[in-house]
């Protein structure tokens, strides 16, 4: 009997330990070579784990379970041989009638694929928050996989509790009833527990201070308006703020480098490109991959490389190496309504910018009150390697450059 040991391997090097959230296998099941056995949560990313040999897979971890790099994770007995009926009985049904009945109950391993039936992570996180069964889901994706869309038709389309229409009578009977006081309690996320630790960690190790302004989108929505069709047409993508905002602060990044530093214990690192880290909301947390070397790409290739990174980041997608890096971090909580906040810096980065949701305000323009698209703008430093005055300036740069996009345009 030859037993292999399928243990974590080495992911990235930051990466201690990860979450086995999920078997794609069951246990005792037959496992191919390279066939993928679980999924990996680890700080960054999902990542399946393939079978190192063919045999039988014997479960040492369990789902939920938190494993150091190295651990043990199962066992393959390569001295079981492949089931033979999954090859024989489509060439011996055909002469024997009484095989077809035969053959019945094998129809479930039609598709032995790992995928059918199984959804993605980020599919997975919508049906356990509505409590959707993945058994009673179809998937739509490669191989049957359950996709994110086919999660959400699933639960929009979950029926009504029986209790809350089926018996008005007995509900009115006993009125306290209807207001709960059930608790539950849930292991936090791999990713949800890495987020927690570094937000308390950028609070507890910075001097993170936060300063406003405010911003007149007026003439950056009207070029946005006379240029949108032809630049759809050219590039294919809409002309979206964030690129706007993005190159922005890649030009004032450049003309103050201060702001694109880092701390290294008692050196301070200076970066003579922009990678700005780009916070996108996915049903699992809120994850940073960056656009590298903003300061020089053009609108259209930002505005594709954050759609490129949004897509792979909320089908659960994006590889270690496109988690890594960025000098600087913009996060728009205008996208779920945010009028101010003030955002948390993305260590070891030195600065977050904020974008808020655009309101019509009133404002004095030439001793005159008029009605214009205004966002508050919000920068979070970190005081110990950005002096106020600098963080000050470099709001009021790109506050200027969004106000004359000609001065965005031409980097002036």
């Amino acid at each position: 009997m030859a037993i292999v040991e399928m243990r974590v391997p080495t992911i990235g090097e930051s990466i201690t330990e990860v979450t086995l959230s999920q078997w794609l296998k069951g246990n005792g099941d037959f496992v191919k070579l390279d066939e993928p056995i679980c999924e990996f949560e680890s700080d960054k990313a999902t990542l399946e784990f393939p079978a190192e040999a063919e045999g039988k897979l014997t479960y040492v971890a369990a789902e939920d379970d938190d494993i150091e790099i190295g651990g043990l994770v199962a066992t393959i007995d390569t001295s079981f041989a492949a089931p033979v009926s999954n090859d024989t009985p489509a060439k011996e049904e055909a002469p024997v009638a009484e095989t077809k009945t035969a053959a019945a109950p094998a129809a479930p391993q039609q598709s032995a694929n790992y995928a059918t039936g199984h959804p993605s992570p980020a599919a997975g996180k919508i049906l356990r928050d509505s409590n959707v069964n993945p058994a009673d889901v179809t998937g739509s994706g490669k191989d049957g996989r359950i996709t994110k869309e086919d999660a959400q038709k699933a639960a929009q389309n979950k029926p009504a509790p029986a209790a809350a229409t089926s018996t008005p009578a007995a509900s009115s009977a006993s009125a306290p009833a209807a207001y709960s006081r059930d608790t539950r309690e849930e292991k936090m996320s791999r990713m949800r527990r890495t987020i927690a630790s570094r937000l308390v960690s950028a609070k507890n190790n910075t001097a993170m201070l936060t300063t406003f302004n405010e911003v007149d989108l007026s003439e950056v929505m009207k070029l946005r308006k006379k240029v949108q069709e032809k630049f759809v047409e050219k590039h294919g993508v809409k002309l979206g703020f964030m690129s706007l905002f993005a190159k922005a602060c890649s030009n004032v990044l450049m003309e103050m480098p201060d702001v694109n530093a880092m701390i290294n214990g008692n050196n301070i690192i200076f970066n003579d490109f922009v990678d700005i880290s780009i916070a996108i909301s996915t049903p699992t947390g809120l994850v940073v991959p960056p656009v590298r070397n903003v300061e020089s790409m053009d609108f259209h290739e930002i505005e594709l490389a954050i759609k490129g990174l949004a897509v792979k980041a909320r089908e659960g997608k994006l590889t270690l190496d496109e988690m890594k890096g960025g000098t600087f971090t913009i996060t728009n909580g205008g996208v779920f309504g945010s009028l101010l906040s003030t955002p948390i810096i993305n260590e070891p980065q030195s600065a977050i910018l904020g974008m808020h949701t655009i309101k019509q305000r009133p404002v004095a323009i030439d001793g005159k009150v008029e009605i214009r698209p205004m966002m508050y703008l919000a920068l979070s430093y970190d005081h110990r390697v950005i002096d106020g005055s600098t963080s000050v300036t470099f709001l009021v740069k790109v506050k200027e450059q969004l106000e004359d996009p000609m001065k965005l345009l031409l980097n002036i």
